[in-house]
Parts: structure tokens; C-alpha cells; sequence
């Protein structure tokens, strides 16, 4: 048996060549990854966020910023998946706002010169 999907004989079912998959996958598995990043940077998966010891938020500024970039870019393309990640998005930089210790006027937090500002 082989574990480690590098090793996977070419012909495996369970392998897709990049060409083969639709680009709203693409692009919202690229969003997906941006939001749970974030969400781990804000100490989200924690019972007390502000003492995860992943918390930084200068990384997750980073991080909301480019999902904020890729949401609003492709939005016209990600039809039913667009809301769900727009929601992420604004949970995420609500809580960003509220982790802060001296929050970004509105229309200055993280992603907002794309989105707009959120309250």
C-alpha cells in the first residue's frame, strides 16, 4: 500500500491531473485555505483565542487581505460558491477588528480597500 500520494502510480483513480479540474474548484479550494489559515492565525480554534499559540496577527492580516483579493477578483465566477465565502470573509475580518488592540478605522482592516468597509 502507498501512503504518501507522490507515490501513487500515475494510472491511480485517485489521482487528478490539474487540467481536469474545474476552475471554481481551483479557486475555492485556493479561498478555503486562505480562510482556515486565518482563522488558525487568529487563534480561532481555540476556546480562548488569545492564547493560541498561533495567534499573530500580522499574518493574518496578510491572509485576509489575499482572500479578500481572490473573492472579490473571481467573485462573477464562483456562482453559489461566491456567499459562503464572502460570509467567511467578513466573520473573519470582524474578528480580526475585534482580536485588535487598537481596531483599523473602517474601510482600513485587512482586505477592506477590496471589499468595502465592514463593521
Amino acid at each position: 500500500m502507498v501512503d504518501n500520494a507522490s507515490q501513487q502510480p500515475e494510472n491511480s483513480p485517485d489521482v487528478r491531473e490539474l487540467h481536469e479540474i474545474p476552475s471554481v474548484e481551483v479557486i475555492s479550494r485556493a479561498a478555503v485555505m486562505l480562510l482556515s489559515a486565518a482563522a488558525e492565525r487568529l487563534g480561532l480554534a481555540e476556546d480562548e483565542p488569545e492564547r493560541s499559540p498561533h495567534r499573530d496577527l500580522d499574518e493574518a492580516r496578510r491572509l485576509i487581505t489575499a482572500l479578500a483579493g481572490l473573492v472579490t477578483a473571481s467573485g462573477e465566477y464562483l456562482g453559489l460558491h461566491a456567499a459562503p465565502l464572502r460570509d467567511g470573509l467578513q466573520s473573519l475580518q470582524r474578528a480580526f477588528r475585534e482580536a485588535s488592540a487598537v481596531p483599523d478605522a473602517p474601510g482600513q482592516g485587512p482586505g477592506e480597500k477590496y471589499t468595502g468597509p465592514v463593521y
